[in-house]
């Protein structure tokens, strides 16, 4: 398989190829759904094409918990199925997808009530390790162990002594949501699909009821795309009833959004060697090891606002500090917070009130000829929503087409990587990088490492860290602009890396250095590197004062005083 680079010509050509010839299948929407159900429909041999209208993971997918997990939780509402199929898929990531992306991660459940809590906890987590092991994908991971107080007090020494009784002690895995979504678009182009991002759906092509294609606007470009295709995917997520829309049909269900917010703190402010799950009067808190962070997280309330740029309030940041430093010996204060970042959920509206009730499901409908919805879900379970709407979309192709494959297509970097973590030590040697470094890129990129070596060996400049965020390379940058489908300042400090909450700056003091390494990429000049590094800034402040108001009506208005960049 050849590595796709989602350059800037790529781009250009992606967009044309579309509008060039009718596609199989042309998906709507970038997120882990949509990318997903890109790379199914190529895999089985259909010509696909794959839009969205910001950046790639730009909504929930790249504001999640960063969690591949089971759902342990959904044991207790007697939801098997689907804790056995995320389970299932869990260790599929874990084993042999992407096993470069996706990594084990313990977590510590305190216990606060003596006898009883032990049985119905630990049954619960046994019958969890079970059902993994039962599926023959949970070999990757630890099984779970009962601790006692004194124990778990060694292994998570930030907890109060009150605040527990013994704990048992779990795994789960986890991944970078955002870098996982864009690995998977460039594996998809790799095996043959044409994609572009900043490319929004305006409408839908219609002959008689039947759609058969949409209109698309290049964002960047300006021009205008008519992509004609045999089936279209809606795969949207929160914006699902909005797209739904632009067809001129009442859909079939309706996507309610649920804002979760996540805090990010220093490693050091929390001591302990494992995650933390609490319970908590609504659903759970995680408390997530992330690098040299911690990511707190998360809430889940009702969101009728933008659904672009969700916003946390003052409200929200309190609502975590209070329920995490219920257990914590030394308290979280808003000093100790890096980062802020919510994410919107799209749950399936109906059945109930609360959104932390609503379903985890998904559904799969084809509301008129020729276009197939896809919504609902868990970030986990991305894999069987992408077979499920490629068979939807199969069933309308009327022609023999081939059974999903996906469960047998590792991701790009995936291949390899076992084999040059283990000579992670050489590679070291060999590029004069230390081997920590080296070790970063490979479980960043797996064995695409490789192309990124490269460009160190052709500019050693770029082996340099960043200044201002030394976690990352400055040839990560230049990387996420030529290979990673990156075209604006925002793409690379939020979502290519993490510096936008992973810094107490929120990335100002890196946003100069790299807009000026992005620049001969993208064929910058000095005024667009200007407004690339004045609207971050803006959006940072936005964000900020955001998070200074007491709701939501209020951080929504603050948020949205930095507009997307559009370029000149």
């Amino acid at each position: 398989m050849r590595t796709a680079a989602l350059g800037p010509a790529q781009r250009a050509e992606s967009l044309a190829g579309m509008a060039e010839r009718e596609l199989d299948v042309l998906v709507v929407g970038g997120g882990v759904v949509g990318a997903g159900t890109a790379l199914d429909a190529v895999t089985r041999g259909l010509s696909t094409g794959l839009v969205e209208a910001r950046d790639w993971a730009s909504g929930t997918s790249s504001r999640s918990s960063k969690l591949i997990h089971g759902g342990l939780r959904y044991l207790e509402m007697l939801d098997f199925a689907l804790v056995r199929e995320a389970l299932k898929e869990r260790g599929l990531l874990l084993e042999r997808l992407a096993p470069h992306l996706v990594k084990p991660v313990p977590f510590l459940y305190p216990l606060q009530h003596k006898g009883w809590e032990r049985w119905y906890a630990g049954s619960g987590v046994a019958l969890y390790d079970g059902m993994s092991m039962a599926r023959g994908h949970g070999r990757g991971l630890p099984v779970h162990r009962h601790l006692t107080r004194h124990h778990a007090l060694r292994i998570a020494p930030c907890l109060r002594k009150d605040a527990l009784v013994g704990a048992l002690q779990y795994y789960d895995a986890q991944m970078d949501d955002a870098r996982y979504v864009a690995t998977m678009v460039r594996t998809a182009a790799s095996y043959g699909a044409k994609v572009a991002n900043r490319a929004r759906v305006t409408g839908f092509l219609r002959e008689g009821e039947r759609v058969v294609g949409a209109k698309v606007q290049d964002v960047e470009g300006g021009g205008e795309y008519e992509i004609r295709a045999r089936q279209v995917v809606n795969a949207t997520g929160v914006w699902t009833d909005d797209t739904q829309a632009m067809v001129g049909e009442r859909g079939q269900f309706h996507v309610r959004a649920s804002k979760g917010i996540h805090l990010v703190v220093p490693k050091d402010r929390i001591h302990s060697t494992t995650g933390l799950i609490l319970r908590t009067e609504k659903s759970v808190l995680f408390v997530i090891p992330w690098g040299r962070h911690w990511i707190v997280g998360t809430t889940d309330t009702d969101w009728d606002l933008d659904k672009a740029h969700p916003a946390a309030s003052s409200a929200d940041i309190d609502y975590l500090l209070e329920h995490v430093n219920s257990v914590l010996a030394v308290p979280l204060t808003r000093d100790d917070v890096q980062g802020v970042y919510a994410g919107l959920r799209p749950l399936l509206a109906g059945e109930s009130d609360a959104t932390s009730k609503l379903s985890r499901e998904h559904i799969v409908a084809h509301p008129v000829p020729g276009l197939v919805v896809v919504a609902g879900g868990k970030y986990t379970t991305y894999r069987v929503m992408a077979k499920d709407a490629v068979d939807a979309a199969v069933h309308g192709l009327d022609q023999r087409v081939a059974e999903c494959v996906t469960e047998d297509v590792p991701l790009l970097g995936a291949e390899g990587y076992r084999a040059l973590w283990n000579a992670r030590a050489r590679i070291a040697a060999s590029t004069g990088l230390h081997v920590v470094r080296v070790e970063h890129l490979l479980n960043r990129y797996g064995s695409a490492t490789e192309e990124l070596l490269d460009l160190i060996a052709s500019d050693p400049s770029l082996g340099e860290p960043l200044h201002a965020a030394d976690d990352y390379l400055r040839a990560e940058v230049v990387y996420a602009a030529s290979h990673e489908g990156a075209r604006h300042l925002d793409d690379v400090l939020t979502r290519r890396t993490r510096i936008s909450i992973e810094t107490f700056d929120r990335g100002t003091r890196s946003a100069r250095e790299a807009a000026e390494l992005m620049a001969p990429v993208l064929g910058w000049d000095k005024d667009q590197i200007e407004r690339e590094v004045q609207h971050y800034e803006k959006r940072v402040e936005a964000e900020r004062e955001s998070q200074r108001q007491p709701d939501d009506l209020t951080a929504d208005a603050a948020r949205l005083g930095a507009p997307d960049i559009v370029p000149l």
